[in-house]
């Protein structure tokens, strides 16, 4: 057992019951300075992700080490990506605006614009229960859906300006939960009435950037800003936040939940960046991790239950695995 101090706010902080590093690889992407980010694992374990500076779409084969690359549009300018159960890639094309299907089979990219032009910059993508898709627009300030059955796109205007809604996550009921990074709030929809509502956290200096849900249905989210971690309960709506280890100026970023409602996200304020776990049930941080490469910036991340590993984007240019401890 290990214990850790650290300094938030001028104040001596301790971080009981550190675990030993977690065993984090990282495979350099063979095509240079093109920021790949997002990972996702598909049902044959390949690890796909985007290049958001490159216009492609890529997996890695974790067995072999090889990359295989498809390229997109130019200008396309990939954000995200995730799979569906046919093995189809579904991509954000954060500077065309819209959003495409990728088929692994023929290379072919079949393109779903915004209905809007407003909606110019979709962002991240995230599937509901019923194979529909959710989906945050950043500049645009809309929270989007996505139907593939038939291509519709609805979207729904945030009523506060540069809201800039960013990381996003879908519970059980198809609830998509939202993090609006311009302001203190979250935003939701309810999926019988397509009616968005504005949730104002605390702490006005609150910027929250991703999300993770726990299976108890808490909403927990990262704030880039002032270097804290938050929990939401929709069902009272209070919020409870810690200081992350990182303090004031950890910027903690991607972010994700594994099978034990583990929260995990990686600070990117130090250098090398941090990966962090805190446990809910005891309400401590238990492991830092500092990334080998560096990170630069991990945007965000994937828990893949199968292999309980994260897999996330570097901006080192690499692709990472983290197994997680027992």
């Amino acid at each position: 057992m290990r214990v850790a101090s650290y300094l938030f706010g001028g104040l001596l902080v301790m971080a009981a019951a550190l675990w030993p590093p977690v065993e984090i690889t990282e495979w350099e992407v063979p095509w240079p300075d093109t920021r790949p980010r997002d990972p996702y694992v598909d049902r044959d374990g390949r690890v796909w992700f985007v290049g958001q500076r490159g216009d492609y779409a890529a997996y890695l084969d974790p067995a072999t080490g090889k990359f295989t690359r498809f390229d997109l549009p130019e200008g396309t300018g990939p954000h995200n990506l995730i799979v569906d159960e046919s093995g189809f890639v579904w991509i954000a094309g954060n500077r065309a605006a819209y959003i495409g299907r990728l088929d692994p089979r023929t290379g072919e990219v079949k393109r779903y614009p915004m209905p809007d032009p407003a909606a110019r910059d979709p962002h991240t993508l995230v599937f509901a229960p019923d194979g529909t898709i959710w989906f945050t627009v950043q500049g645009g300030n809309f929270v989007g859906h996505f139907n593939p059955a038939d291509g519709s796109i609805r979207l729904f205007q945030v009523p506060t300006p540069r809201a800039r809604p960013y990381g996003i996550v879908v519970d059980p009921s198809g609830r998509p939960w939202v993090a609006a990074f311009g302001t203190n709030k979250l935003l939701t929809v309810d999926p019988a009435t397509m009616k968005l509502e504005e949730i104002t956290l605390p702490r006005a200096e609150a910027r929250p950037r991703r999300l993770a849900r726990t299976s108890d249905g808490a909403i927990w989210y990262v704030d880039y800003a002032g270097g804290y971690l938050g929990r939401y309960d929709p069902a009272s709506g209070n919020v409870q936040e810690w200081p992350v280890p990182g303090g004031e100026g950890a910027r903690p970023y991607g972010m994700a939940v594994d099978d034990r409602d583990r929260l995990w996200f990686v600070e990117t304020g130090p250098d090398p960046n941090r990966l962090v776990g805190f446990d809910p049930k005891t309400a401590e941080f238990f492991s830092i991790t500092e990334i080998p490469s560096g990170g630069g910036a991990v945007r965000h991340m994937f828990f893949h239950a199968p292999t309980r590993t994260l897999w996330f984007g570097t901006d080192a240019n690499t692709i990472a695995r983290a197994r997680l401890p027992e």
